[in-house]
């Protein structure tokens, strides 16, 4: 693999024994919150499947201009809330399989990093077949739904589905069965110093 973290700064890599660092350990500082609220700010006035239909469809029809914000704000509460269940299911999921909160916060950043990682390829691949080849994006199964980016099953609504169902759940098992390793490497070096 390449060492990325290297690049954007972290001290270290792996240790002298070659295991593999946790996130938290090669990044020390804690994410400033002035940087979640960019991050929120960015990602709020994008121009993603789900902006562009509240900006384009679902503000314009509201009674006037002083509600104009209400569909984001709504938008942005409802993915704050399930953004803190599905994390919560999660985390509960993984204490019930005896990880410590490090453990958690090791699935959960790597978790994080592959699925960005990989499915930033996914969708840099996808877009320059899309280039070449334009009439693969006008192919697509109606769905009946008239939602835009819901009306129907095409390469983006496949592309999202892959990386977020496939790419994300290849990014968990692999995040969890890689702290369940280290733990039992550690364990062993461990054994091994007191014999």
């Amino acid at each position: 693999h390449l060492p990325f973290d290297k690049f954007l700064g972290a001290k270290r890599h792996h240790t002298e024994e070659a295991v593999r660092v946790s996130s938290s350990a090669a990044h020390p500082k804690e994410v400033p919150l002035k940087m979640t609220v960019v991050h929120g700010l960015i990602a709020g006035f994008g121009f993603g499947a789900y902006a562009t239909v509240l900006t384009f469809i679902l503000a314009p029809q509201v009674p006037g201009v002083i509600y104009s914000p209400l569909p984001g704000l709504v938008f942005g509460i409802g993915t704050m809330v399930m953004q803190v269940v599905i994390g919560a299911a999660f985390g509960s999921m993984l204490r019930k399989m005896s990880l410590t909160e490090d453990d958690i916060k090791y699935v959960g950043n790597s978790t994080a990093g592959k699925t960005l990682y990989y499915g930033g390829w996914a969708f840099a691949i996808i877009g320059i077949i899309v280039i070449l080849l334009p009439s693969i994006s006008d192919l697509g199964i109606s769905t009946g739904i008239n939602i835009p980016n819901l009306d129907a099953i095409n390469v983006g609504f496949i592309l999202v589905i892959f990386v977020v169902g496939i790419i994300g759940a290849w990014s968990i098992f692999s995040s969890y069965r890689e702290i369940k390793e280290l733990r039992s490497t550690i364990l062993k070096k461990a054994e091994e110093s007191k014999g």
